[in-house]
């Protein structure tokens, strides 16, 4: 039992750390946001609702400048004051800032919240178990491996779960009768919005995909559910 004990530590030692960070998650974003009061962007999230058979989508505006949307813990859709920003400014449209939300339902529906969480505690886990052991051969060293592998390991996680909010958001863009366009049009202006310097970056350690991939799988789900 006492050779587990270590293992035993480090996962109990990342749950509380994956606690602590969705409880402040969860309270920074209940202060720092207000509900979504753009008229054109609110009939199409009827629209979508209307096709989940669901009273309504809550869409919240979080107070940040960086062009991003995400789903918080407790399930509620966020875009940032930024993204909303660049509908006013022309630069998006609201059918694009809808397949955001639709994506993040996505994210909600398929339960990737609670297996990020679990993620983020195996990731931490498996961090402290190889940094002990690399460290014991390689000095100073073992760390920084130890890193870059439980790093690539959340990465393709993530990646998975990015394709799948993908498709579900497709699968409920086309349902609502919005269609996938504005999905790929927003991917395409995406790395220019939000100043993305990924390029170089080896694939492995991306947390989303590539946007010629993203587009090339809602094209291929588009054939299959439509051909």
């Amino acid at each position: 039992m006492t050779k587990f004990l270590p293992l035993l530590l480090a996962v109990l030692y990342a749950f509380l750390m994956m606690r602590f960070s969705v409880w402040q998650t969860k309270k920074t974003l209940e202060a720092k946001s207000r509900p979504l009061t753009d008229p054109a962007l609110t009939r199409l999230t009827e629209r979508m609702a209307q096709a989940l058979d669901i009273p309504s989508i809550q869409v919240f505006v979080l107070d940040a400048d960086p062009v991003n949307g995400l789903a918080g813990p407790d399930g509620r859709i966020y875009l940032t004051r930024g993204f909303v920003a660049k509908k006013m400014q022309g630069q998006v449209t609201s059918e694009e800032l809808a397949s955001v939300v639709a994506h993040e339902m996505g994210h909600v529906a398929l339960g990737h919240m609670r297996r990020r969480m679990i993620d983020f505690t195996g990731q931490n886990a498996v961090f402290m178990m190889l940094a002990a052991v690399l460290n014991r051969f390689l000095p100073f060293i073992g760390v920084w491996i130890a890193n870059a592998i439980s790093v690539a390991l959340l990465a393709r996680l993530s990646r998975r779960d990015e394709f799948e909010a993908d498709a579900y958001a497709s699968a409920l863009l086309i349902k609502a009768g919005i269609g996938t366009a504005p999905q790929k049009s927003l991917f395409r202006k995406l790395d220019a919005l939000t100043e993305n310097r990924a390029e170089g970056v080896p694939a492995w350690l991306l947390s989303h995909p590539k946007t010629a991939e993203r587009i090339a799988a809602i094209e291929a789900n588009e054939a299959r559910w439509l051909g």
